[in-house]
């Protein structure tokens, strides 16, 4: 059974070689490229290369990759030359996806202040997503705005209603709609159709531990019914991480991590089946 993992699960710069191979040899088939996914780093063509040289050796294939918004290079920037320079970073992104087999690029998107329609950095990206169209239909890889804590989902439905399918759609973080309210899988299932991207997690409701799923109040069962019933095609994709763990668990941690997504992929597969019966 396919399943992923985030690379960036113990770290997230420096050498990805160690991670790789321990998600490997836990059974994960493919991952998520969460390395840099906040900084302004640009990946050289040595370095892309060298990165396919590992999911070779190891036997893994990319899934998709967290983009980076940036820290000065960011595509929702107010500021002309920041949004521009953004838009490089984004596209060295989309590239390198293309480059090593994935087929979304994953990216926050800014909030809208309550009543708000819009904002300078809402506007902002509206023009970053239709100059970085040639780039997506060319490497035909694909933009997954993810949702935020406590998301209301406003910037991404207009976003979606603006944008074809072919250009973005939605990646769906059950871990950020597990915050607080909660409302996240309400959301999801009014845009079901537009999921093309999973970051799979657990917490408590309170902040966004990364937890391994199961151990925390994500339902499960509802979102293996909706993942089941959407657009989604991809495998299972685990966003978890070691940072809250205690050492003990830290041990486990990739184990445990794949035992998880195999149940929940199961619980999916459960529920395709199901679907499948009652259209029968």
């Amino acid at each position: 059974m396919n399943v992923s993992l985030t690379t960036d699960y113990q770290g997230d710069t420096g050498r990805p070689e160690a991670a790789l191979r321990a998600i490997a040899e836990a059974g994960f088939t493919h991952v998520h490229w969460c390395h840099h996914w906040n900084t302004d780093f640009l990946y050289g063509s040595a370095e892309i290369a060298q990165i396919q040289k590992w999911l070779r050796e190891f036997g893994l294939k990319l899934l998709d990759l967290h983009g980076s918004a940036g820290k000065e290079k960011c595509w929702h920037s107010a500021h002309e030359y920041e949004r521009l320079a953004g838009v490089e970073l984004v596209a060295n992104r989309l590239q390198m996806t293309s480059d090593l087999g994935g087929s979304a690029v994953v990216m926050h998107l800014p909030t809208l202040p309550p009543g708000s329609e819009s904002t300078s950095q809402s506007d902002a990206v509206r023009k970053s997503i239709e100059e970085l169209s040639p780039v997506i239909l060319r490497t035909n890889v694909r933009l997954a705005l993810e949702n935020m804590a406590n998301d209301d989902f406003k910037l991404i439905g207009q976003l979606l209603e603006e944008f074809g399918s072919d250009l973005v759609g939605i990646c769906y973080d059950c871990g950020h709609g597990n915050i607080r309210k909660g409302e996240g899988l309400d959301h999801l299932e009014r845009f079901k159709d537009r999921l093309i991207a999973v970051h799979i997690h657990d917490n408590d409701g309170t902040a966004d531990h990364h937890w391994v799923p199961f151990t925390g109040t994500v339902d499960f069962p509802r979102l293996a019914r909706i993942i089941a019933a959407s657009s989604y095609t991809g495998c299972i994709s685990l966003e978890s991480n070691i940072n809250s763990l205690p050492e003990v668990k830290k041990a486990t941690f990739v184990k445990d991590a794949f035992e998880a997504a195999t149940r929940l992929a199961q619980m999916v597969e459960d529920e395709k089946e199901s679907l499948s019966k009652q259209e029968a």
